[in-house]
């Protein structure tokens, strides 16, 4: 079920890159929080906490998150039924609280978090984890029907998937004031 095109990574880094500058900053900045949550790579607290009500949701995106080496490990090689649900169930209660963030507007942005947050094995099972969550009925309606609109025909019915892992991890930069810059 993979491709078999060979390209270089750095024109594959560049790809992922340009696919994360086409997101809003909204979206990235979700993304970088999800990803250092999910990953534990810093203090998202610290780093993405600027109130009460997004502390509360890094704090409950934490717990979540922690069944995230669970499904890493339960990854299905296949599309056997006995693994769709010990998979699935949680896939799409992450899913459906990332979505409810209303930071994820479309299927692209949630898929290239969600092949970083688990690995390009699950590249098959996004679609159908997506479609469900997005029709979950905590969603607002018009949240929902943008988010379904969102997949395309191709990603919906695609008959393969790559098994190259993603690449290119964004990450928070800190901001450089212009006049601690040399000349």
């Amino acid at each position: 079920m993979g491709s078999t095109t060979r390209q270089p990574k750095g024109t594959m880094a560049l790809a992922e890159m340009r696919e994360f500058a086409g997101f809003t900053a909204a979206t990235q900045r979700y993304v970088r929080r999800s990803l250092d949550v999910g990953l534990d790579r810093e203090d998202a607290m610290a780093i993405w906490s600027r109130d009460v009500v997004e502390a509360a949701s890094i704090r409950a995106q934490a717990r979540l998150y922690e069944r995230l080496s669970e499904l890493r490990a339960i990854v299905p090689d296949d599309s056997g039924l006995d693994a769709v649900d010990p998979f699935m169930t949680p896939l799409i209660t992450l899913s459906a609280f990332d979505l409810g963030q209303g930071r994820l507007p479309t299927f692209s942005a949630y898929r290239f978090l969600y092949e970083r947050l688990i690995g390009a094995e699950v590249r098959p099972w996004l679609p159908a984890a997506f479609c469900a969550a997005a029709a979950l009925p905590h969603l607002h309606p018009e949240l929902r029907r943008k988010l379904l609109q969102s997949i395309s025909e191709a990603a919906a019915t695609a008959s393969g998937w790559s098994t190259r892992q993603p690449l290119f991890y964004p990450a928070w930069v800190e901001k450089v004031e212009a006049t601690a810059l040399p000349n």
